[in-house]
């Protein structure tokens, strides 16, 4: 089985994740709605906003100077400079190893999370939280840090990783990061917390469903089993 094969093994079952991950995401856009940039955190949904509030007052209270310049750091890997080379050079590594499937799936990967995210991000027009300690641009909803830190690091995973358990160590590397990613956003009172928590929430629905019905997590990475003849 070629990687790529291996990529797409059980794509009727991500495909069916993946719409319920965007059901869980316009979920989340509602909960925040559409209000003028001055009123932020000012949300739909009041006790969003209101822990928005409470979130970055915890930030505040932790701050210092080690994980201040850590946040700083990651505010650089997590900005254009250093993703678009990244994803340019993923890109043409694929395709130049002719895994036509990859390449064109970390393409659309990148084209269609940069469109989404500007659209988001000019209809919500959310204000940022005051004082930010980094330059920011634009508005705060959602976080274009959080967006491209998960979407590269996932989709790197995906591409470049067989199925199999170095695979699935590897995907939890790529969400670990793109979770320390999104709080760091926070930290930096570049953005709100509800502008990347729902990233880290929502890959969480499927394991508290499934440890809900006391029924083991499948295994995505897993080999399907034989099939056995006459079955």
């Amino acid at each position: 089985m070629t990687a790529e094969t291996q990529m797409l093994a059980n794509h009727r079952r991500a495909f069916l994740w993946s719409l319920a991950l965007l059901a869980g995401c316009s979920a989340s856009l509602f909960l925040v709605g559409r209000h003028p940039p001055e009123v932020a955190p000012l949300t739909t949904i009041r006790f969003v906003g209101r822990f928005d509030t409470t979130m970055s007052g915890w930030m505040l209270d932790v701050r210092n100077a080690s994980l201040t310049w850590i946040c700083k750091v990651l505010n650089v890997i997590g900005g254009g400079v250093l993703t678009i080379p990244v994803r340019i050079a993923a890109v043409l590594v694929l395709a130049i190893r002719r895994r036509w499937a990859g390449c064109l799936a970390f393409a659309s990967t990148w084209a269609s999370s940069e469109i989404a995210l500007n659209q988001l991000k000019s209809w919500f027009h959310r204000g940022r939280p005051p004082s930010p300690l980094v330059t920011t641009v634009g508005f705060s909803f959602p976080s274009g840090h959080a967006v491209a830190g998960a979407a590269t690091a996932v989709a790197l995973v995906l591409a470049f990783f067989p199925a199999g358990e170095r695979r699935h160590r590897w995907e939890w590397l790529a969400v670990g990061f793109a979770s320390v990613m999104s709080m760091s956003r926070v930290y930096l009172a570049a953005h709100w917390f509800i502008a990347i928590f729902w990233a880290a929430a929502i890959t969480e629905c499927r394991d508290v469903i499934f440890r809900a019905r006391g029924e083991p997590i499948p295994r995505e990475d897993a080999p399907d089993a034989p099939v056995q003849a006459g079955k």
